[in-house]
C-alpha cells in the first residue's frame, strides 16, 4: 500500500495506488483505472481528470452517464459544450421517445435567438431557464 511521500511506481495496484499505471479504490496517476480514479485518463465509476470515460466524470473532456466538464458526451451533463450537440444549444436536457432531443426544447444563449425560434415552432414568447432562454411562454414537458 501507498504511504504519503511514497514516489510513484510503473504500475501500482491497492486501495489508493499512486503510480503510471494505477490500478485500484483511489488510483491517482497518468492512467488511472478504478472505483474514484483521478489523473490524465480516468477509467472508472467516478473520474476526475483531463480525459475521463466513467459513470460520474467531471474534468476538461468527458464520457460518461453524469458528466461535468468543458467538452462532455454522455447521458447528462454540465459544461460549456456537449459533443454532438446542435449548434447554438448549450443547455439540453429533455429527451424523445428515441432518445433524440425534441428540436423545441432547447435553451439560447439571447433573449432573441429564443423568440426566432419560438416564431419557427408557433408558440410566443420565451422563459429564463437560468442564465439562457427557452422558446415558448411556457416549458414544455
Amino acid at each position: 500500500m501507498a504511504q504519503c511521500g511514497d514516489k510513484p511506481k510503473r504500475i501500482a495496484f491497492g486501495v489508493a495506488p499512486l503510480g503510471i499505471i494505477s490500478i485500484g479504490i483511489v488510483p491517482m496517476g497518468v492512467v488511472s483505472i478504478g472505483v474514484v480514479p483521478m489523473g490524465v485518463i480516468s477509467l472508472g465509476v467516478v473520474g476526475m481528470g483531463v480525459l475521463n470515460a466513467c459513470v460520474v466524470g467531471m474534468g476538461v473532456l468527458v464520457v460518461g452517464v453524469n458528466v461535468m466538464g468543458v467538452w462532455w458526451a454522455g447521458l447528462e451533463g454540465m459544461g460549456p459544450r456537449r459533443l454532438g450537440a446542435p449548434s447554438g444549444a448549450l443547455h439540453q436536457h429533455h429527451h424523445g421517445s428515441a432518445g433524440q432531443m425534441a428540436p423545441n426544447l432547447m435553451a439560447y444563449p439571447s433573449r432573441q435567438e429564443a423568440l426566432e425560434r419560438a416564431r419557427h415552432l408557433g408558440c410566443s414568447g420565451v422563459h429564463a431557464m437560468g442564465s439562457l432562454w427557452m422558446p415558448c411562454a411556457e416549458h414544455l414537458q
